[in-house]
């Protein structure tokens, strides 16, 4: 628990420091590019909160739905802090970050069987079912509704600080307001989002893009640095920066 609180305390004070930086033109033309990915991140996988949060629900009693939804958001919120203010400064381990890669990895196949998957329910569906008087499928307790959601938020809470905290990179400054979008898009527009890739699965592609770009980045800045450590080359190389080397237009 101190930990925790210590890294919290670090970020914020960080974030108190950096915060005139957002006044300065310069920091947005540096930054613009992982704020713009970050954003397309927090869209992508904010729907699916929204999913998972309605079919919980709807399998309690109508009389209970509204508490199930408000702890259910509540819950990945507290989680989305916990694992911020300590994701970024474990990337900053050599190793961490090609771990956090081939995990992100992972969560980009997932995202693909997801997006390939015509089967699952869809919003409508869901909110249609939470509408109803009737309880969807076999009726839940209070507990057994939440402790699905909580479970399933682990996963979502981690794939999702994950990929903002490697769009991010070493600024705490973007990481916190990509934070700060994650949790308001999940608590104000998770639903609206929900329907928006339903209806355009091209959304979906482009942000599954984004985090594939952002996996294999964090897996070949992390294998520059074990390079660097053991050979002195290829230190602190993006590879953006690399393809740019190898065409020809690096400086």
């Amino acid at each position: 628990m101190e930990f925790l609180s210590a890294n919290l305390g670090a970020m914020f004070d960080t974030v108190v420091t950096d915060i005139g930086l957002l006044l300065s033109p310069d920091w947005w033309r540096t930054h613009w590019v992982a704020l713009f990915n970050i954003l397309m991140i927090d869209l992508t996988l904010a729907g699916d909160n929204a999913i998972v949060v309605g079919m919980a629900a709807s399998q309690v009693r109508k009389d209970m739905r509204n508490k199930v939804i408000f702890w259910g958001i509540t819950g990945a919120v507290v989680l989305r802090i916990l694992f911020s203010s300590i994701a970024q400064q474990m990337l900053q381990v050599i190793g961490l970050t090609l771990a956090g890669g081939l995990l992100l990895l992972f969560v980009c196949w997932k995202m693909y069987r997801q997006i390939m998957d015509s089967n699952h329910e869809s919003i409508d569906a869901i909110e249609h079912n939470l509408a109803s008087d009737d309880v969807k499928g076999q009726e839940a307790t209070f507990w057994s509704a939440l402790w699905t959601i909580i479970l399933a938020d682990l996963s979502m809470s981690l794939d999702n600080v994950l990929a903002v905290a490697g769009a991010a990179g070493e600024s705490t400054l973007v990481l916190v307001i990509g934070l700060a979008i994650a949790i308001v898009l999940m608590a104000v527009a998770s639903t609206y989002i929900a329907k928006l890739l339903y209806k355009y699965p091209w959304i979906a592609w482009v942000g599954l893009l984004i985090i594939l770009y952002v996996a294999l980045d964090m897996i070949y800045r992390d294998l520059h640095q074990i390079a660097c450590q053991a050979y002195g080359v290829g230190c602190s190389e993006t590879i953006f920066q690399g393809i740019k080397h190898r065409l020809g237009f690096g400086g």
